[in-house]
Formats: structure tokens, sequence, C-alpha cells
């Protein structure tokens, strides 16, 4: 497989693309107004404690308390001989966030200290060695867990990292080293400070490539910021040298993402509708409890069966479900309602493609099954804001439901107001109603506002307000 990847770096915003075998399979934007909590440590204060759902809020100087599920905790024999956990209101504490704000909560943090390097994750707090599944060799998992074993500190945990394949116990020992120099620092300076304070902030998108995506599997990266391309050349001279020569620095007049052709496919990402190759097509449909994605067959008719059809329209299907989910950063619960089919064994592989391709994927992805309905579930970690959150906001006229009242039901609304005012509430004198011009036209159709007039016994003014939202009307008494 072929990967590249992308960087356009302004100063508002930095935003990477990465580039599977032609196709894109995910971006990730970062703006300077906002910036990446998710890795950011905390000194915070626990502002309370609610037991019964096992929670605690912890303040550490931002708009919004952070959430600490009681469970990450250490835990302590209480004098009942159960366990607690050790923490109590005001306690200071030292946290790192793991989960964005998002929406009405704020973010979600843990005590379990994570410190990603290059080759190795130092976990200072847990005693624990975990190899990635990216890493499919069983000879070299096991090496790795040896060297893992032979370098670690004390009491701590490491987690090997997919780039660490074929690196030696000196280089994964550097690695854990220049960690552990900094976990100390980091203590040290959470001992001075006052809660609540920031003691460590993630690095920014640039070095976050370096780090997580850059592997001897990527042809290249390329960057159009001179000084960001400097800084990768030197922090790969320190870590990767055989991988400097990859970078490459973009000079071109175009927009790197358009000359590219991602600014385009990134547009796509607002569609809620996917056109499949075959024909069919899939709709995905966001809750604020999960994701939902239907599949259709559309415009695609097959050659010899309507069930062949329909299984070769799931099997294009998923390949582009996992892609889509990917590319969205879509996490939490997600469900897929594929057509239906009969076969067995045409379930399987439909199950077994998803399977395949999911495991592309870096972010954790546990795909549970089919249904008693023939629904797919499956989760997918959530760890930040997805595109759509990102890129767009809730709109302002529908309040995210994607439709409005038609402008009949309105004026049918507005009839039945006069109505409750005239009849129930006895208001006196004539009446100026203001509405939508679409719902203006309605209401002045000919002959409409002569029939209730009549049946009012008033003068009725109709007054069309371009400012008006679509939806709303006022209607005021007038003396005259």
């Amino acid at each position: 497989m072929t990967k590249t990847i992308i960087a356009n770096i302004m100063a508002e915003e930095t935003r990477m693309a990465l580039v599977e075998n032609g196709h894109l399979a995910e971006v990730s934007v970062e703006r300077s107004e906002s910036g990446h909590i998710v890795g950011n440590i905390y000194k915070g204060k626990v502002k309370n404690i609610l037991p019964g759902m096992q929670a605690a809020f912890v303040d550490i100087g931002r708009d919004k308390n952070a959430f600490l599920y009681l469970g990450d905790l250490p835990r302590t024999a209480s004098d009942s001989g159960g366990q607690r956990p050790n923490v109590t209101a005001g306690q200071e504490i030292v946290v790192q966030i793991v989960k964005d704000a998002m929406g009405t909560k704020g973010p979600r943090v843990t005590t379990q200290i994570t410190l990603p390097g290059r080759f190795v994750v130092l976990m200072p707090t847990v005693d624990y060695i975990g190899i990635s599944r990216r890493i499919d060799s069983e000879a070299e998992r096991e090496r790795l867990k040896q060297v893992a074993e032979n370098v670690r500190p004390q009491g701590m945990g490491l987690i090997v990292r997919t780039v660490a394949q074929g690196k030696s116990e000196d280089d994964i020992a550097k690695d854990i080293a220049y960690l552990l120099n900094f976990w100390n620092a980091l203590t040290a300076r959470a001992k001075r400070s006052a809660a609540p304070a920031l003691l460590f902030r993630d690095v920014d998108l640039v070095i976050r490539i370096v780090r997580d995506y850059l592997s001897p599997d990527v042809a290249e990266f390329i960057l159009d910021s001179r000084e960001a391309y400097g800084r990768v050349c030197d922090l790969l001279n320190f870590s990767s040298p055989e991988l400097v020569q990859r970078v490459q620095l973009y000079q071109g007049a175009e927009d790197i993402f358009s000359f590219y052709n991602i600014a385009e496919e990134i547009e796509q990402l607002a569609k809620r509708k996917i056109w499949l190759k075959c024909g069919g097509y899939i709709v995905i449909d966001h809750t604020e409890a999960l994701t939902v994605i239907d599949v259709n067959t559309g415009k695609f008719v097959g050659r010899t069966s309507l069930s062949e059809t329909v299984f070769q329209t799931n099997l294009e299907a998923a390949a582009e479900i996992a892609r889509q989910i990917r590319l969205r950063d879509i996490g939490g619960i997600i469900i897929i309602d594929f057509i239906d089919m009969d076969k067995e064994e045409q379930k399987k592989a439909v199950l077994a493609a998803l399977e395949q391709r999911v495991k592309e994927d870096r972010t954790k992805t546990s795909i549970l099954g089919l249904t008693s309905l023939g629904l797919v579930e499956m989760t997918r970690k959530k760890a930040r804001q997805n595109m759509d959150q990102s890129l767009y906001n809730e709109c302002p006229c529908c309040e995210g439901r994607g439709r409005i009242m038609s402008a009949e039901t309105v004026a049918i609304h507005v009839l039945r107001k006069l109505r409750h005012l005239v009849h129930r509430q006895h208001v006196k004198g004539n009446l100026l109603v203001q509405v939508h011009p679409r719902v203006a036209e309605i209401l002045l159709r000919k002959g409409e506002k002569e029939r209730f007039e009549q049946e009012f016994s008033r003068t009725i003014t109709i007054e069309a307000a371009p400012s008006q939202h679509a939806e709303s009307f006022s209607i005021l008494s007038v003396k005259d």
C-alpha cells in the first residue's frame, strides 16, 4: 500500500490528509484559536463527587469542569473491608485529557497518564506491557516484548508502537530515557504549581504527524511551510534519519490541497448521501447517542439475480462505510443497516469484508456482529469532535433537524392562534400579523383574507417580514 501525507499549514489552521493508494483515507484539522487539548496534562482540583454516577468533576482551569470516571482511580481498602476510590472534594490531582469537550459536556480526563514517544508510549502509573496490534509477526512481537521487559523503568508500563518494528534495544532505550526525564520534570512542576494549572501541552499537529503517522511505509510527507519543514527534518535527524529524505517542501503557487485534488473530497464530507461506483448509495445520519448508516441499491439493477445484486451492493458498501467512518472520524456506537440477505454465506462475506477494512483504521474499532433484525453493531473509540462537528455549525434555521415547517403549516398555525386570541382570550381591536413572505403569500391568496376577516369581524393586516424566521410569526393588536 502506497501512503502519502500532505499538510497544509497556515497561521490560523493546520490541515493534514493521509492518502492511501490514491484515495483520501484520513483528514485532521487543528485551529490555532481552539487548539488541541487531548493529551494535555493538568493539575486540577476535585470540585464535587457524584457517587451515584461513579464520577468526579475536576476544575482544570477551562470553561467547563472535566469529567473523571472513578473507576480509573487507584482503589484503597475502606474500614468496612470493601474498596473505594481514593479521592475527596478539594483534593489536588494530576489528570490527562482523553476525550475532547463535546456539546454541553466538558472534557473527560484520567489519572492514568500516557506519554507518547517515537517508538513507545510510557505509562508511569501502571505496570503493564502492550504491543501494537498492527504488528502482525509473532516473532517480532515476542522480540519487542522482551526488549520492553529489559528496558522499561521499574513499576512503569510501556506500549510498543508500530514504528518500533526492527528497532534495536538501544533505540527503544533512548526513547524511554527521554520520556522518563520528561516525566520526572513534569512531576516536579506539579509539586510547584497550584491547581488548576496546565503542566503539559501536547505538541502541535505537524509534530504529531511525525510521531503518530510517519512510518517506513509512508512514501512521502509533503508540506507547504518552510518553517514546519525545518522542524520536521530536525526532529527526524534525531529520531529516524532514514526518513528525512521522504519529507518534501511544496512550493507551488496553487493551494496544496487543491493541487493534489483533496479540497473537493473534503467538501463531500458534508453530504449525508454517498454514491457507490455500482450505482447504489449509503446514507449517514447522526443522533446524539449513535450514528446510523443505511445501504440502498439506488440505480444498481445488477445482471443475474436480486440476491446477487443485493450482495454486490452490500460488499461495495462495506468497504465505503469503513472508509467514511475513518475519514469522517465517526466515533461511539455505529449501526449499519445493510440490505437484507437470505444466504448465510453472503452475510458472513459482508461482515468479513467490513472487518478486513476496519483493520486499516488506527483508531480502535470493534464489530459486534449481526443483530436479530439483521443490523450490524459496531463501536469506535471517540476522543475528539469528528469532522462534521469541527467544520460545521448547527443550522440556525432548522436547528439541526434538516427540515423546517412548510409555509402551509405555519399559515394554519397563524389561523389557529388568531381563533384562540379572538374567541378564547377575547382580544379586541384590529390585528396585525407579521410572517415570513412565503407564509404571507398563502394568507393573502384571493378571497382568503376576506374570509377570515369576516370570521373575526375585524380588519386583519398581513405584513410580509423578510427577516422573520420561516417558522415564527407575530400577532399584534392595533387601534387603527
